[in-house]
């Protein structure tokens, strides 16, 4: 069964929102872990530069461009349902309809209302209706959505890798690991709260969650850096 909406959902919805955050903390997360790796190691400033700039924008581009493609598969899928449906319905509408008025009745409606509800969704749009009852498709996602996730997907992953990254570049090396271990944990949380906010989930599970998993990230790179060399 294809999902409702794409793997990235719509623009601007909640759904949307937490994606975002779940990318940007990704941003944050590969990015400081690589530093901190780095750092472990007894990398320069202009190698935990250089480490930095490369992870941010391979990160952002790798991430973009596999939601891009995700999405684009997602929407390819749904184009042939809605071709299968379409020549169902050409080929068999009585069929169709006696689908839709079942639809209904497992929906809880009596026998003749499912009917009544299936012949007018019918009329105003058939393939519609055939496609939201039987696979969850409101909508056939368009290649502008399709883009606009890979994009969104890219665009929160660098949001989230260039906090790490300007702490690298403008903070003194003798404070530099520190430095990224507080602000990126502070940028976690705050991510962390956006997403319990637009997903109506408990705020302190996220924040653990969110917070065990960045840190402890940093921190395994830091030791895994400074024991193999």
């Amino acid at each position: 069964m294809v999902s409702t909406t794409s793997p990235r959902e719509r623009w601007w919805d909640a759904a949307t929102l937490r994606s975002w955050a779940v990318d940007a903390n990704d941003g944050i997360i590969a990015t400081a872990g690589i530093l901190e790796g780095f750092a472990g190691a007894g990398a320069s400033d202009n190698v935990l530069v250089v480490a930095a700039a490369a992870a941010t924008v391979a990160g952002a581009l790798s991430l973009g461009g596999t939601t891009w493609a995700e999405a684009s598969a997602e929407r390819e899928a749904q184009l042939i349902i809605a071709a299968e449906e379409s020549a169902a319905l050409a080929a068999h509408p009585d069929d169709e309809i006696a689908e839709l008025t079942a639809y209904y009745e497992r929906k809880g409606l009596d026998a003749a209302l499912a009917r009544q509800v299936a012949e007018q969704l019918s009329e105003r749009d058939a393939l519609r209706a055939q496609l939201e009852s039987e696979y969850g498709i409101d909508d056939v996602m368009s290649i502008g959505e399709t883009v606009g996730a890979g994009v969104g997907a890219g665009v929160a992953f660098l949001v989230g890798a260039i906090i790490p990254l300007l702490i690298t570049i403008f903070v003194p090396g003798a404070l530099e690991t520190w430095a990224i271990l507080i602000v990126v944990a502070l940028s976690l949380g705050l991510i962390a709260v956006i997403a319990a906010r637009t997903g109506r989930v408990s705020l302190t599970r996220t924040l653990v969650r969110s917070l065990s998993v960045g840190v402890g990230t940093m921190i395994v790179s830091w030791l895994v850096g400074a024991l193999v060399f």
